[in-house]
């Protein structure tokens, strides 16, 4: 887990001295991107597993994290890169929408960001996740994670907490695929 902080320039405003001669005031705002690492062991192969929990998500998840997720459903696009999904979360009746940044079927690799919701307000500017499923020595699967949280300014929640809670819903959504998969 890593913190790293980057300067933003967000506002400029020019005005004029009484001599006439322009200047510019410039505020910074300071964000930080939190990124932190997961994984997490299925007794599943990848292929079974990124066909699950990535290209049959949006009519699997409301039906086995019924208690999160009421609906998914692709708003723009074929569900490929620059695809654009909402997912209805049962939460105080919330929604995020994700973009698709890559999506490759045949090395089980899902890039995504949500850049709009509920879940980001007065916290996060997005949320980026760079997923992949890999073969495990034991016939297996190992889910591979790298999410970035894109925190905005005032947001101050230390960063193993962003993490360890990403870890916690990441375990439960991996173990509910691989419970519906074994089951069905």
């Amino acid at each position: 887990m890593k913190l790293t902080f980057y300067f933003i320039a967000a506002q400029i405003v020019d005005f004029k001295l009484e001599n006439m001669r322009t200047c510019s005031q410039f505020t910074l705002v300071i964000m930080g991107v939190v990124t932190g690492e997961i994984e997490v062991a299925s007794v599943l192969p990848p292929a079974k597993m990124f066909k699950a929990s990535v290209l049959d998500a949006d009519q699997l998840f409301p039906k086995i994290m019924s208690q999160a997720i009421k609906s998914a459903e692709l708003i723009e696009g074929d569900g490929g890169a620059g695809s654009i999904r909402k997912v209805n979360l049962v939460e105080d009746d919330s929604y995020m929408k994700q973009k698709v940044d890559a999506l490759d079927k045949e090395n089980f690799v899902h890039c995504y960001t949500i850049f709009e919701g509920d879940m980001l307000a007065n916290k996060f500017e997005k949320i980026s996740y760079e997923t992949k499923w890999v073969s495990s020595p034991d016939g297996g699967s190992i889910f591979k994670s790298t999410v970035k949280f894109y925190t905005l300014p005032g947001f101050d929640v230390p960063a193993e907490n962003l993490i360890n809670k990403a870890k916690e819903k990441t375990a439960v959504m991996v173990k509910a695929v691989e419970a519906y998969l074994q089951a069905n």
